[in-house]
């Protein structure tokens, strides 16, 4: 077995990644949500969102290239605060948010596909996570580039909802809108954070990735830039052109959407939606094994991760126990469970990495690539709010 990891990702790769990691956390679900509590300002929700990732993206993009490990943020945590134990504990973190994102969204394409097909529901789990799991191990050029070409096809969906929603007839909420409620807007906000979900993956690929210091912050920069427009198109083609109550109850929205352009049942969306769902899986598949390979640089128990397939240079270990726990969650836990914890741990790791980097910028003024040194203050304040607004909710999604 060999140890180490090939460097074979570009930027653009690595950009259709991150873009294709955040499309396939939930967009094609979480419309509804959404909506429900914003109305109509649902696009203003998911800027929101947006606009509350965006510190911590530039933030993980100067650690990136600081610090450009697989283990990403416990490598980030562990030379701010200089706690390898804290930072052992994030990087766990970070492999438990990645697992349970990815059985939610496992969950959610078996149920698209299973409302398409007359499939056992179960059977459709297990068969499409196991063979999520050999595309892992085969290598990451093949499963970035299986995930890029999933990404052509979400964003081709998504592109077909902008278009239905503005050729659609106008529903009655867009055309007298309420007025604004700035509490439905800061709770939708934080669901419409789920969506966001992806771009820190990115880093974790920097072992793999040619020219790290140079890819890294373009590749997260952009796909949170491309990601945001999206949303925001999207939702607003959404609530112009359906009834809010009817996107609250949809499990299906965006298929909502093409039906009020033009009938039918929107299979060909439910369609696209499960490729969305798989492109989200095998992403936080391969990003939980990569930090799971970099914390076990560490060695200990964790020692028997660090290691390589001679032949397809893939966390062989890491990715089996990922895809079996994706697996045995999405078949026992509920969507609403398994989103909300991600969103609650990785708002967590938000605030602690941008502290990390406050710390670092504090000591060691110059980086590969730098942020203004109010940023990551930015970042921290607003992952603490974004949290309370969570727990105030008092719900997930």
């Amino acid at each position: 077995m060999a140890e180490a990891l090939k460097r074979r990702i570009g930027p653009v790769l690595l950009t259709a990644y991150g873009v294709g990691v955040m499309v396939g956390a939930g967009i094609y679900v979480l419309v509804g949500a959404v909506a429900a509590h914003a109305g109509i300002y649902a696009p203003l929700a998911f800027l929101l969102a947006g606009l509350i990732a965006a510190p911590s993206a530039l933030s993980y993009s100067e650690l990136s290239t600081r610090i450009p490990q697989a283990a990403g943020e416990a490598a980030y945590i562990e030379a701010g605060f200089g706690s390898r134990v804290l930072g052992v504990i994030v990087g766990l973190g970070i492999v438990a948010a990645g697992t349970v994102s990815a059985a939610a969204v496992l969950r959610g394409g078996a149920g698209y596909l299973t409302g398409v097909f007359d499939l056992p529901w179960d059977s459709v789990v297990i068969v499409l996570g196991g063979g999520l799991i050999t595309v892992a191990l085969v290598g990451v050029l093949e499963s970035l580039a299986l995930a890029a070409l999933f990404t052509m096809i979400e964003i081709g969906g998504l592109a077909v909802v902008i278009w239905a929603g503005w050729s659609a007839p106008v529903s009655p909420d867009w055309a007298a809108p309420a007025s604004l409620y700035f509490p439905g807007i800061g709770i939708a906000a934080t669901l419409a954070f789920f969506a966001f979900i992806g771009f820190e993956d990115i880093v974790n690929m920097a072992e793999e990735v040619r020219n790290p210091t140079r890819t890294l912050p373009i590749a997260i920069i952009a796909s949170l830039l491309i990601t945001t427009l999206l949303y925001a198109g999207v939702t607003t083609a959404a609530v112009r052109a359906v009834p809010i109550d009817a996107l609250a109850l949809s499990d299906r929205p965006l298929a909502l959407v093409y039906e009020a352009a033009r009938g039918g049942n929107g299979r060909m969306l439910s369609l696209i939606a499960v490729v969305a769902a798989l492109n989200g899986v095998l992403a936080q598949m391969v990003m939980a094994a990569r930090v799971l390979y970099g914390l076990g640089q560490r060695g200990g128990v964790l020692g028997v991760f660090h290691h390589a397939h001679a032949r397809f240079g893939t966390p062989v270990f890491a990715t089996l126990l990922v895809g079996v726990c994706v697996i045995a969650a999405a078949l026992t836990l509920p969507v609403a469970d398994l989103a909300g914890v991600t969103s609650f741990i990785l708002l967590i790791v938000f605030a602690l990495v941008n502290g990390a980097l406050i710390d670092l910028k504090r000591r060691t003024p110059s980086a590969p690539f730098r942020v203004p040194n109010w940023v990551p203050y930015l970042g921290l304040v607003l992952s603490v709010l974004a949290l309370v607004v969570f727990g105030l909710a008092g719900q997930g999604l």
